[in-house]
């Protein structure tokens, strides 16, 4: 099948479609995208669940690291005021591991920012795609209601009119004859008519998603930036009591964080397996969701050579038809307006509607040709497997560093926190206040210099 024009797979398509998948039996799944099968859902859970492998991996790794730092510890001599060695850089490594978190949270935004971009691309692709399906369908029944007034009130007028010459009444039979076939082949043309599927709906459908999608990352990043800030914070001031609340703050933020990867790389593999060959998929589905002909859907998904128009019989016979409609009219307003002067005024006004019948008529040629249809098809499958797989792809590499960078900072906050002096619980007391130990030593200095 071709792809449409101005898209073709790219590497990181190419790359995560030849990833290995395997169900909850670990058995061997083809790459194929088939969400509808089992055996595929179940290798896009694994590779969630392997996510929540890593994030349970990670808390072990932390509470052993936390047992042991405050379990076999070894005591400090009483009257110790020197912090110990390699508290300098523990607070170093500490604030390291945030910078890289932060770091990490540019690369969200800008996932963030090119996935809703792709979304957005999809949307309008779709939202102009049901333009060109309407336009078609109006254009249809207008065609279709201008002639059947015509036949209803000025060909049957001209009947009436011309019943003394029985060859003209034949000509003007004729006429009316041809716009019924008119008609009737141009009803036939409005293909998208009562099918249930609307790419209207659709595209409200996947805007909704994307945008609630987009506020809830929008979230995430701002949460891991306050607790990044606030624990820089915590760390500048030694305040220990905001080191303790970024601390099960951070902790909340990894497992966010671990669990939107899982998200993020279910949906990256399966977006390459739609991308690596999506004619297939989207032509089957849409078969099944609209009832709609192969031959009809063949032409506009692949628009090659090798697809001829369904509809190029049709046109062809409507074409030939208003033809001989303006033919007969000619003869008509040559022959019978000189013998019949009133039937001058509905020959003028049958004219005037055929010729505006053939204007409309080119353009639903226009409309009913593939390469507008297709070309939106183009833009959306660029939107979705372009820019939506990139912007996946950074949010995934945010979840990895947020993931590592809260780990380490999990690791390390506690050890800094040990390194706190104590005065850290006095450090708001008031320096004037006579109660304070440090400032009534200086007050028994001054009296004994008096």
């Amino acid at each position: 099948m071709g792809a449409p024009p101005g898209y073709r797979p790219s590497a990181w398509v190419h790359l995560l479609h030849q990833l290995p998948r395997a169900d909850f039996q670990l058995r061997p799944v083809p790459s194929a995208f088939a969400p509808q099968e089992r055996e595929y859902q179940q290798a896009l859970l694994l590779v969630v669940a392997l996510a929540g492998l890593g994030l349970g991996l990670s808390l072990i790794f932390i509470a052993v690291y936390l047992i042991r730092f405050c379990c076999c510890r070894p005591p400090e001599p009483p009257g110790a005021k020197s912090p110990p060695p390699g508290g300098g850089c523990v607070t170093w490594n500490c604030i390291a591991a945030l910078l890289v978190g932060c770091a990490g949270i540019g690369v969200g935004f800008y996932g963030n920012s090119e996935t809703s971009d792709g979304v957005s691309q999809l949307s309008s692709a779709l939202l102009r795609a049901n333009h060109t399906l309407t336009a078609i369908d109006h254009l249809v029944l207008e065609m279709v209601e201008r002639l059947d007034e015509a036949v209803r009130t000025e060909l049957t007028t001209l009947e009436e009119v011309l019943t003394q010459r029985t060859e003209l009444v034949a000509a003007a039979r004729g006429a009316r004859r041809q716009a019924e076939t008119v008609a009737q082949q141009l009803q036939g043309l409005a293909f998208w008519r009562g099918v249930p599927l609307s790419p209207l709906q659709v595209a409200e459908n996947v805007s909704f998603v994307e945008e609630y999608r987009w506020l809830a990352y929008v979230l995430l990043l701002l949460l891991e930036l306050l607790v990044c800030l606030f624990t820089l914070l915590g760390l500048a001031r030694q305040s220990k009591w905001l080191v303790i609340v970024m601390t099960v703050m951070s902790l909340l933020v990894l497992v966010l964080s671990w669990g939107s990867m899982g998200l993020e790389a279910a949906t990256a593999v399966g977006l390459s397996d739609f991308c690596s060959s999506p004619d297939s998929y989207i032509l089957n589905l849409t078969q099944e969701e609209t009832g709609l002909g192969s031959d009809i859907l063949n032409y506009y998904f692949l628009c090659n050579q090798a697809v001829s128009n369904p509809f190029q019989q049709r046109l062809t016979l409507s074409q030939r038809a208003l033809a001989n409609i303006h033919s007969q009219l000619q003869g008509l307003e040559r022959e019978a307006v000189p013998q019949f002067p009133s039937a001058q005024k509905p020959v003028l006004s049958l004219e005037e509607t055929l010729n505006v019948t053939e204007g409309s008529f080119h353009q639903l040629v226009a409309l009913l040709h593939c390469r507008g249809l297709h070309k939106d098809y183009g833009s959306a499958l660029r939107g979705l497997c372009e820019d939506t797989l990139e912007g996946l792809l950074f949010l995934l590499l945010f979840s990895l560093l947020s993931a590592g960078a809260l780990a380490t900072v999990l690791c390390s906050l506690p050890r800094a926190w040990a390194l706190f002096p104590p005065s850290d619980d006095y450090e708001d007391t008031d320096d004037d206040d006579p109660f304070n130990p440090q400032e009534s030593k200086r007050f028994v200095q001054w009296q004994s210099s008096i």
